[in-house]
């Protein structure tokens, strides 16, 4: 849906909702569009502000108490373990043999690479987040 500000010849301005600006174009060549106040078909879009939802909500806070949840918890898992990037899986099964120490660590593994871990006894959880966005 979309609303338009709209105005007759004679001065009037009033508002309408469409489907879609080619719903609006389709009414208005077809005479379907009136003036709401005195009945004018010769209409058009008059100047219109655009219409900007106000929050008080900075738009890098969390929006609920669970984003802010998972916000929280990459932080800490950022903030105390390795990022081994794509070694993850080599760097898991590496530790599990005891070929390195252990500590805490995160990165990427495809799929088949963590179902293999997770058979050999290894223990390995998703992270609901994807990779940072770095610009």
């Amino acid at each position: 849906m979309i609303r338009y500000d709209l105005k007759c010849t004679k001065g009037h301005r009033f508002e309408s909702w469409f489907g879609s600006s080619k719903d609006f174009d389709k009414l208005l060549a077809t005479g379907m569009i009136s003036c709401a106040v005195c009945g004018d078909t010769d209409v058009e879009k008059a100047i219109m502000a655009p219409r900007v939802v106000k929050s008080d909500r900075p738009l890098s806070a969390p929006a609920s108490p669970a984003e802010q949840a998972v916000k929280e918890l990459r932080k800490k898992i950022e903030d105390n373990a390795d990022n081994v990037g794509a070694n993850f899986a080599a760097e898991a099964r590496a530790m599990h043999d005891g070929d390195t120490p252990e500590r805490p660590i995160y990165g990427e593994a495809k799929i088949e690479d963590a179902k293999s871990l997770i058979n050999d006894g290894i223990p390995v959880a998703p992270l609901p987040w994807g990779k940072k966005k770095t610009n």
